[in-house]
């Protein structure tokens, strides 16, 4: 059994969301979220707000309990990107693109043996 949690559109890139996202694949839930706590970047508080989300998910509709849980998968996909144009020198623009991510974590129950 899997509970999953995802969140759309948030305003980090995908890039910077994936570091955060390699540190707590595979991990248990307490582990990860203690992870979370200390890791001093923009997208721990959104990751761990997720699997905090996941958790409640799969408390509320599977029936899980939450000490046997584990991050099985976690991943970052590209959202749309927001185009924005910045004023340059001689009267050109040019493009800022402002990526967004979508983020997936799926939680199972720990394999017994």
């Amino acid at each position: 059994m899997q509970a999953k949690a995802v969140a759309k559109t948030i305003r980090i890139a995908p890039r910077k969301v994936r570091l955060v996202i390699d540190l707590i694949r595979g991990k248990d839930v307490g582990e990860a979220i203690a992870i979370l706590k200390h890791t001093q970047r923009g997208a721990s508080p959104v990751v761990e707000k997720l699997i905090n989300s996941a958790i409640a998910n799969a408390e509320h509709n599977y029936e899980m309990n939450p000490d046997n849980l584990v991050v099985s998968e976690a991943y970052v996909n590209e959202g749309v990107t927001l185009k924005r144009f910045r004023p340059r020198a001689q009267g050109r623009a040019t493009q800022i693109n402002k990526r967004t991510s979508h983020i997936t974590v799926v939680l199972s129950e720990k394999k017994e043996g």
